[in-house]
């Protein structure tokens, strides 16, 4: 096995819980390189810190696995983390949830998500990707799922020195699957859907709106598959529009919608920064959910989506009505809950609006974040009514 010894101190942030040893942090290797399996690590005194993925091509060179020296990494290993994650989400009892979360599940690489009797998965580092059979193997057993679908086409990857891929791992059904949530229904297409098929991780954010929804005229842009629409919709709004620049989304919008006999929503396939802008729009909506997609993927593309993020938002508070309540999101991590709130209070200021805060939210509990990981809290919401 091969073993690395990391430079002085650098071992303090692991121990607190921070999951990835980077390779500017380790002092010497000794052994072979065997990029995808299992080395160790010790401390600059040589005392043992961890066991972890090894990776030469990634500049987060070991995902940690274990901190218990006399612990056999082997399939029984990941059967028993893969036990523990599932115990957490049969507590919350949802049809369609996120069943793992990667670092935040101790499964460094691993995400699976539960689409009904289907899982859609994601091998996102090359360890786990190594054992990809193992854990196929292990998640037909304890969930007594029907099919997997693979869903490993993102770039991602490429810094692991993976291809992107995806395809059926097993089973063979019908990608295009329907569930419910929150006594709605919609379909999910687990194969050419947005991320593994749908964002799981706003769920609880999309019930809220059953405090805000009733009788109000609702825009709910960037909407993708309808998401905030349709609850819209479940809670009493008078009207609805989702806004998507994807034609292919609005007609899953509408699909959707005629599932579930509401009959108040209208899907506008158009750029919402344009819509934004309309003259025509200017006080008609009481509430806005404002959702974009993550306009920073680095730290340092940050500087642009700040700009991004503000627009938007400015947009959003000059043409809601007075009273108006306005949801607004960021899913980029590098938007720090810090940052969002400094973005959005300038945005009042330039839109000459005085907001009352009234509520924070992240993302729901079957995605959970390391606390000494920031990065795993990536989804920020606040929840703002406009005067």
């Amino acid at each position: 096995m091969l073993k690395l010894t990391l430079k002085k101190n650098e071992e303090i942030e692991k121990l607190n819980g921070y999951p990835w040893i980077f390779s500017n942090e380790i002092d010497r290797f000794d052994g072979q390189f065997e990029s995808g399996k299992i080395c160790s690590v010790y401390t600059s005194n040589n005392t043992f810190l961890c066991y972890g993925f090894f990776n030469a091509n990634s500049k987060i060179m070991v995902r940690i696995l274990t901190f218990d020296e006399n612990e056999k990494i082997n399939k029984e290993f990941f059967k028993k983390r893969i036990a523990y994650a599932l115990e957490h989400r049969k507590n919350l009892g949802w049809n369609a949830t996120r069943l793992i979360f990667s670092e935040a599940d101790f499964l460094p690489g691993l995400v699976v998500d539960k689409y009904g009797d289907y899982l859609s998965v994601q091998f996102m580092s090359l360890g786990m990707d190594m054992i990809k059979k193992d854990i196929v193997d292990i998640l037909v057993e304890l969930t007594g799922c029907k099919g997997i679908y693979e869903r490993s086409d993102m770039p991602t990857r490429e810094k692991e020195g993976l291809l992107q891929t995806k395809g059926f791992l097993y089973g063979k059904f019908d990608p295009k699957v329907e569930v419910e949530e929150d006594g709605i229904r919609f379909m999910v297409d687990i194969e050419n859907g947005q991320k593994t098929g749908y964002f799981l991780d706003q769920k609880l954010n999309r019930d809220i709106l059953r405090l805000y929804a009733k009788d109000k005229v609702v825009l709910d842009a960037f909407s993708n598959v309808g998401g905030f629409a349709l609850h819209a919709c479940k809670y009493g709004a008078k009207s609805v529009d989702a806004c998507d620049i994807s034609q292919r989304a609005c007609d899953e919008i509408m699909n959707n919608a005629k599932m579930n006999g509401y009959t108040q929503l209208k899907a506008k396939c158009v750029d919402v920064f344009d819509y934004l802008h309309s003259e025509d729009i200017k006080n008609k909506y009481d509430v806005i959910i404002l959702d974009p997609p993550a306009f920073s993927k680095n730290k340092d593309s940050i500087k642009k989506a700040y700009r991004g993020y503000k627009e938007i938002n400015m947009q959003a508070m000059k043409i809601i009505k007075s009273g108006g309540y306005l949801l607004t999101f960021s899913c980029s991590q590098h938007m720090t809950p810090d940052l969002f709130m400094q973005m959005i209070n300038e945005a009042a200021h330039d839109a000459k609006r005085t907001l009352q805060f009234l509520d924070f939210r992240i993302q729901a509990p079957d995605h959970p974040a390391l606390l000494q990981s920031e990065e795993q809290l990536y989804l920020k919401c606040m929840i703002l009514r406009v005067r």
